[in-house]
């Protein structure tokens, strides 16, 4: 190892037990990367963090990031999750286990429409929470579906940590938002399984609703889905449904999304100035939040790659006597391991690009690894002790202790290796739909290079449109 490359892992090291004593990331970042890399390169070290910093704000991608969070917070507003419950609680009323699966299915669509997981489990918290205890529902698995599926908004698409993830790894947004939702939904689909298996083998688990508080009419029940669920739907499939298709960039469908979060809330009669005035500060904290830290990172990365670090640590990793699998597994653990005392921002800005030169080198695919290490974090929010979702969820529902909602995400994260593990033995979970979608892009474009070499031959002196025929 050279002199620089040993300052750069002496800077790693400094970072993270600065972090761990509690100084804010975005400016031990930044402090650090100029007086590190000062020592390393000196005056140049000034220069290098302008020219990132500049190369960093023209990412015009990184403008869908306010965009969506407003989205988001538009969407709490407007009281979409509400209707969204209300809607699923009438219609599954007669099942066992039914709140656990309105609340799982609640946040699974809800995830499809806003990213943000602390807004999440703390409005799911507030609705479910007093329902489930009211009904004698199992304090620890009630605990465990609202943490774990308040948590689903960061691997399901509209993510923006997806968002932040995809220039990191040098991949399509829109194909890493195709390769996480079979894992997404993988997901919420064995969370509702294993709930429904545990209150249909006990009963006492998860009773059904009450007849006496049961809505019987069919009439008030579809109006209910039609007023609760085909707005939302409608709104994933403007914003989503866009991206995927390649009909839109993300930052166009998250424009479109935030219009159409202010338009449902304008129409629901729940948008008010001091609500839209709350949405619009915190947007604009926690996009400063992720933006700020972003810059950091970037300047951070640079410093730490010119320094002859990065090169270290890849090469150093590809040395070990271990085969391609087993090598990826480990990159999978520190991962997860790095979640525990690290939210997703200084992770995937800080870490992965770390990590991405080793799995690159080995050759895997890097949207399956984008949406495996999307996984992966989601399963970082359920870990103890430093696991956000607790403190949401205990901050609106006092009756449970840290200690029966820490038990309950256990099980939920048991769920998620297990996820982890399909995701790695079968690729094709999050690989299918971004080939299809591939091959459907490339069916289309010789369709359009065949049509244009067509009308050239029945007239040689049409005009044919510049790059039809590249």
């Amino acid at each position: 190892m050279t002199g620089d490359a040993a300052l750069g892992l002496a800077m790693l090291i400094v970072m993270i037990g600065a972090i761990f004593i509690g100084f804010p990331i975005s400016f031990t970042l930044l402090f650090l990367a100029l007086a590190f890399g000062y020592a390393g390169l000196g005056a140049t070290v000034f220069d290098l963090a302008y020219f990132q910093a500049i190369g960093l704000m023209k990412e015009e991608l990184l403008a869908a990031v306010p965009l969506f969070i407003l989205m988001g917070f538009i969407t709490e507003q407007a009281g979409l999750m509400e209707r969204l419950f209300g809607a699923f609680r009438m219609l599954l009323a007669p099942l066992r286990g039914a709140l656990f699966a309105v609340v799982i299915l609640t946040a699974t669509v809800f995830a499809m429409a806003t990213g943000i997981v602390g807004a999440a489990v703390t409005v799911l918290g507030i609705m479910a929470g007093p329902v489930m205890i009211k009904a004698g529902y199992d304090a620890r698995l009630s605990a465990g579906a609202i943490a774990a599926g308040g948590t689903l908004g960061i691997l399901i698409p509209p993510s923006v940590m997806l968002i932040v993830m995809g220039p990191v790894l040098g991949v399509s947004v829109a194909e890493l938002y195709a390769a996480a939702l079979g894992p997404g939904l993988l997901l919420a689909g064995l969370y509702l399984a294993y709930l429904l298996a545990r209150a249909g083998l006990d009963p006492k688990l998860g009773p059904p609703v009450p007849p006496a508080e049961r809505v019987r009419a069919p009439g008030a029940i579809a109006r209910n889905i039609v007023l609760g669920v085909l707005p939302l739907f409608g709104l994933i499939g403007a914003t989503l449904g866009s991206i995927i298709a390649g009909l839109a960039t993300p930052t166009e469908a998250a424009a479109l999304g935030a219009l159409g979060a202010f338009a449902l809330a304008l129409g629901y009669g729940k948008l008010t100035l001091a609500g839209f005035t709350r949405a619009l500060e915190a947007t604009t904290a926690t996009s400063s939040m992720v933006l700020f830290l972003a810059m950091a990172s970037n300047i951070f990365g640079a410093v730490f790659t010119r320094l002859g670090t990065a090169n270290w640590v890849t090469a150093t990793m590809l040395a070990l006597p271990l085969p391609p699998e087993a090598m990826l597994v480990a990159v999978v653990l520190l991962i997860f391991a790095l979640g525990w005392p690290f939210e997703w921002p200084a992770i995937v800005l800080v870490f992965l690009p770390i990590f991405y030169p080793v799995v690159a080198a080995l050759e895997f695919d890097m949207v399956w690894f984008g949406a495996l290490v999307a996984v992966t974090l989601q399963t970082a929010f359920l870990s103890p002790p430093v696991a956000m979702s607790a403190y949401y969820l205990r901050q609106v529902v006092r009756e449970w202790s840290l200690a029966t909602i820490y038990r309950g995400m256990l099980e939920m994260m048991l769920l998620q290796a297990v996820a982890v593990a399909c995701l790695i033995a079968v690729p094709s979970i999050a690989t299918w739909l971004p080939e299809r979608l591939r091959a459907q892009a490339a069916a289309v474009k010789v369709e359009q290079v065949d049509d244009s070499q067509n009308r050239l031959e029945e007239d040689p002196l049409r005009e044919v449109p510049a790059g039809a025929l590249k």
